[in-house]
């Protein structure tokens, strides 16, 4: 199998992982412990400022649901945000979901002057029943929420609470859902869910960049509702020691887990669904820009992948040409018959780059989410939501 090239989030990853024997854990292991401490103590001092009304939090006016996580990167946030704003739409609600746009651009002059009513502050991805900006220009993750909700506004604002206001005045709804809203204090929620990564749950312990924690493990006590991700691998053991670390922090939310389970495979450039048994003794190499690849690789891996090339990149990253090409000659040259992607990475990947070297088909895999435990508190909580 080819050895892939590390990335730098993926060095600094193994470095606060304790994977990192090099010289990295002698000189910049030091400097990033105090930087954390530097940085917890900048936040502690924020959350606090709210928490006591010294900062001022804004209500747009309607009911809003934050959706987050206490670390960074690969929690599988999307996917509940998807699920919860589906099951409040067919509950009647008016449902929009803003998002701050997380590496999304700015639109090219000619995209400007031929839409003149172009706000550069708040876009508007999707207003319920079209899909108006591109990827780039949306970011990746509003842009694939909103190719797949249906009757779902979808907006990107970096000041949310103008992006929900604009909302609320242009479209009417009744119902925000703040995508990865924890750590926005500065608008007032009803409702807090927090996702935890089953396999890294806490971050290592440690608050950004000498962990993965956003902020101190004790922000937990403002979640209603904490959403166990990635529970696949999670024993009974595991579990109960999981719940036992979160009720220190948390006595009263309710505690759900779920899994992501693959569903087709579909074709970047053709769009042609298949089956995941296509999966099974297939030469694959696998191509992603995500927080957490282990998982990805994982799913393909369980379902008979045989996998002969793998290519990681930083989360987010955008596909060159020139990489796309690289990734089609690597595939080549180490006999694999498809390439495969994640849908995030898919709405990233150009349809026309390489195609003159005759590739090997390139899929995403579509996942779908199933909560296994404490589904009859989420819909308690959607009913909770509609009836008001």
């Amino acid at each position: 199998m080819r050895k892939n090239k590390l990335s730098r989030e993926q060095k600094w990853k193994r470095l606060i992982s304790g994977n990192d024997t090099t010289w990295r854990r002698y000189i910049v292991w030091p400097i990033l412990i105090v930087l954390g401490k530097i940085y917890g103590g900048i936040v502690s001092l924020r959350n606090a400022m709210y928490k006591k009304g010294y900062c001022k939090r804004y209500w747009p006016g309607c009911y809003v649901i934050s959706v987050g996580n206490i670390t960074v990167g690969g929690t599988g946030k999307t996917p509940v945000v998807a699920l919860l704003s589906q099951a409040l739409s067919k509950g009647g609600r008016k449902v929009a979901i803003v998002s701050r746009g997380y590496k999304s651009h700015s639109p090219s002059l000619r995209f400007r002057l031929k839409h003149k009513d172009f706000s550069n502050k708040t876009k508007v991805v999707c207003d319920g029943k079209n899909l108006l900006l591109s990827p780039k220009i949306a970011g990746d993750e509003p842009y694939m929420l909103a190719q797949e909700l249906k009757n779902v506004v979808v907006v990107t604002d970096p000041d949310r609470v103008r992006g929900a206001r604009y909302a609320m005045r242009e479209f009417g709804v009744d119902t925000i859902i703040l995508d990865d809203g924890m750590q926005h204090l500065r608008m007032r929620r009803q409702k807090d869910i927090v996702l935890v990564d089953a396999n890294c749950p806490f971050g290592y312990g440690r608050i950004l960049p000498a962990g993965l924690l956003r902020e101190p493990i004790e922000g937990l006590e403002r979640a209603d509702h904490i959403f166990i991700t990635k529970s696949e691998n999670l024993t009974e053991e595991k579990y109960e020691d999981l719940v036992a670390d979160i009720r220190l922090y948390n006595k009263n939310a309710d505690i759900l887990t779920c899994q992501y389970e693959p569903d087709k495979l579909i074709s970047v450039h053709t769009d042609k669904e298949s089956p995941v048994s296509l999966l099974k003794d297939l030469p694959i190499m696998v191509v992603t820009g995500i927080a957490q690849p282990e998982g990805f690789v994982n799913i393909l891996e369980k379902n008979g992948a045989k996998i002969n090339a793998k290519r990681f990149f930083a989360d987010h990253h955008r596909f060159m040409r020139y990489e796309i090409e690289k990734i089609y000659e690597t595939a080549k040259n180490f006999d694999c018959q498809a390439i495969l992607v994640t849908e995030k990475d898919a709405v990233r990947f150009s349809k026309r780059a390489g195609l003159e070297l005759n590739p090997p088909p390139v899929y995403y895999l579509k996942v779908s989410l199933n909560i296994k435990t404490g589904k009859e508190n989420f819909v308690h909580m959607v009913e909770e939501i509609c009836s008001r």
